[in-house]
């Protein structure tokens, strides 16, 4: 028997160290508490290292969870439980805390029922308790970006037939509930009619399937509110009896309210809620393409008098006149009709299944709706009128360039004829070919951007008196060359870019081109380069985010890049260019305001645009020695632009008399044919950096005093 109790005690001595257990034995009379090598191992320390005594294990416990493991104790003495189990750290001996689970209770009684003796074993779980901080961690994290990104959890189980929706989830639906179970039908009565077969559909995953379905559809909440929802559904198996379905839930209404307008804006003109050049050309393309729609009518609508409008009442005015014109357009069109705000003041017009009396009509409705558009209170004499042309597509084939520019050609037409009329494109009645010939050129201009046949040239613009090695400043200019090697004028070119929405196009190429072959010789120093804005690329929202992209790929600094715009850009685009120029600043790149003084209004301009310079219209340089007036002029803008700290440049100095005039009246800088013929901006660059002078400018140093 000796032998079997002998064996018995080494077997559970073994199973203890085995399984790592440390035991604990209190005998509740005498006090004394002994401990197990097994319990002594397991905090470092070797077998009666410390002394013993009935508080040893409560002296080495963390002091946050005394109180919690003395009332383990005393709640099973009390007979409040049937065992003693609590978590609690002791502290080991190198100082760091052990994570034990404490289970025990009451293994011997006195004859009246007394507790005498409590046994109980410790498990070192620290492990355990680390993984469980590190999954409260993952868990943290994963409710915090939930909440980030308002998504909501919800699940269905198959088997019961019951449903739990989280907190977000029933915010999301407009819930009011205290518990996460909901009725499994409540769901399907917040769904939008239309929507609800295919939702419900998508939320019933096939059992066993392991892919995520996504779906987007509608609910109606309990207010009447029309809610836009998104949901990712995955059916999980092992869970209950048949599995179940796993889901979240987002609202996404905001989303779908940005993304429509967003959608909305890509395909209309800003102000005036027309369709914009782009969707106007496509769906153009797409009538034409439909026999069905033939013949159809193509109207250009160019207005009369809107820059004196502009010059005489304001901008404010001009944007007033052309939202109650585009709202006159639409209300005297046909439901199957459409119309655009191709830039500036022209409308374009495409009318399905119209013959000549059809659209003949309609133009004098749109001659009237323009004549009798509000031009608000600012305006009292001035009245607006239209140039209407229009060609008509009876021909699938027709392109929807050649369509515009016979509609174009025939407007031409009209205001050759007095304005305020229409015309109808023939061969008889307009230039015919001469349309034609400009959409070729717009065909031509974009494929010269690819072909290497758009090349860039540069006019220096001069310090007066100082050698232009001292300021280095050049106007970036665009020279188009014909595929018989002619160079093309830019008069011939630019406005067809501008009629055909190129514009924007070819000033980004010009100033991404520029910028990308000479970045490194603005980044030394060499070369500052100017770059003239058409009114579409001011209007181009994303105009500046293209210009700090550029930069930033070129490593040009900002200071050595200046930008030009006309009075004409800024007459419908104020606002616009208003803006430019406030971003510019920013960013300290020069603004100058080019042909300076042509307009009425240059002066307003000049107040409220606080631009770097500006640039005399040359029509006041040219002539300048013979004649008294344009003195007068130059003089005078010269005074005010030196008096609100802008540079002056006159534009157009041909020839040393005037240079000299010039800089006897103060102006600062010129530019013009005596100073500098254009030439490649390449070679300009390449002697700008090795510093010689220009064989272009033979009397410019001769003009030095």
């Amino acid at each position: 028997m000796a032998d079997d109790n002998k064996r018995n005690g080494e077997f559970w001595a073994l199973a203890l160290d085995r399984a790592h257990l440390g035991l604990w034995d209190w005998n509740l009379a005498t006090g004394d508490c002994c401990y197990s090598p097994t319990w002594w191992r397991m905090l470092g320390y070797a077998e009666g290292e410390l002394a013993d005594s009935s508080d040893l294990w409560l002296k080495l416990t963390h002091p946050d969870d005394r109180e919690r493991a003395l009332a383990s104790g005393d709640r099973h003495i009390a007979g409040h439980t049937e065992s003693i189990e609590t978590e609690l750290r002791l502290k080991h001996r190198d100082g760091h805390w052990v994570w034990v689970l404490d289970r025990g209770g009451i293994v011997e009684r006195d004859a009246e029922g007394k507790p005498l003796r409590l046994m109980g074993v410790q498990t070192d779980i620290t492990r355990q308790k680390e993984a469980e901080a590190a999954l409260e961690q993952v868990n943290v994290r994963l409710r915090l970006a939930l909440a980030a990104s308002g998504t909501g959890i919800w699940h269905y189980d198959i088997g019961t037939n019951k449903s739990y929706w989280d907190a977000r989830t029933r915010d999301i639906f407009g819930l009011v509930s205290d518990t996460d179970e909901v009725t499994a039908e409540l769901w399907h009565t917040y769904l939008h009619p239309d929507d609800k077969e295919a939702t419900e559909r998508a939320h019933l995953p096939p059992p066993g399937s392991e892919s995520v379905t996504a779906t987007q559809y509608r609910i109606v909440r309990r207010d009447g509110q029309v809610r836009h929802v998104e949901s990712l559904v995955r059916f999980i198996a092992g869970v209950g009896s048949a599995g179940q379905i796993l889901g979240t839930v987002r609202d996404v209404t905001d989303e779908k309210t940005r993304a429509e307008e967003l959608a909305f804006a890509a395909r209309h003109d800003a102000l005036t809620g027309l369709l914009n050049r782009s969707a106007f050309d496509r769906l153009l393309a797409e009538n034409i393409a439909m026999a069905e729609r033939l013949p159809l009518a193509v109207f250009y609508v160019d207005l009369d008098y809107f820059k004196a409008l502009n010059d005489y009442a304001g901008h404010a005015a001009g944007d007033l006149a052309l939202k109650s014109v585009a709202a006159g357009i639409l209300a005297s069109l046909p439901a199957s009709a459409h119309a655009a705000r191709l830039g500036g003041d022209e409308f374009a017009l495409l009318v399905p299944n119209c013959n000549d009396a059809c659209a003949e009509h309609l133009a004098r409705a749109v001659l009237a709706a323009v004549r009798n558009a509000d031009l608000g209170a600012a305006v009292t004499s001035r009245r607006l009128a239209a140039s209407i042309g229009i060609a008509f597509v009876r021909d699938r084939n027709m392109s929807v360039a050649d369509a515009l520019a016979c509609a174009d050609d025939a407007c031409y037409a009209a205001k050759a004829g007095g304005r305020d009329r229409f015309a109808l494109f023939s061969p008889e009645t307009t230039s015919g070919a001469a349309g034609l010939n400009a959409a070729r050129l717009a065909a031509d201009l974009v494929d010269a951007m690819e072909d290497g046949r758009l090349r860039l040239f540069g006019q220096e613009i001069h310090r007066l008196g100082q050698p232009w090695e001292d300021s280095r400043h050049v106007e970036v200019l665009a020279r188009l060359e014909a595929h018989t090697g002619n160079m093309i004028p830019p008069g011939d070119f630019v406005p067809v870019a501008e009629r055909f929405g190129l514009a924007a196009r070819l000033d980004r190429w010009v100033i991404r081109t520029a910028l990308t072959r000479h970045g490194e010789a603005m980044r030394a120093g060499a070369i500052s380069l100017d770059f003239n804005l058409s009114a579409q690329t001011l209007s181009d929202p994303q105009l500046w985010e293209f210009v700090d992209e550029a930069i930033a790929g070129s490593g040009a600094p900002p200071s050595t890049i200046g930008f030009e715009i006309t009075e004409t850009a800024a007459v419908t685009n104020f606002d616009a260019a208003e803006e430019f120029v406030r971003k510019a600043r920013l960013r300290h790149c020069r603004v100058s305001l080019d042909d300076f003084g042509a307009g009425m209004s240059s002066f307003e301009y000049l107040r409220r645009f606080p631009i770097d310079a500006i640039k005399i219209d040359g029509s006041f340089v040219e002539h300048i020695a013979d004649s008294r007036f344009d003195r007068e002029i130059v003089s005078a803008i010269t005074g005010i632009a030196r008096s609100m700290g802008a540079a002056v440049v006159a534009e157009k100095v041909e020839e040393k008399n005037a240079l000299e005039i010039l800089m006897g009246m103060g102006v600062a800088y010129g530019q013009g044919y005596f100073l500098h013929r254009p030439e490649p901006l390449e070679a300009i660059v390449a002697r700008a950096v090795s510093g010689a002078a220009s064989p272009t400018r033979p009397h410019a140093r001769s003009a030095q005093k």
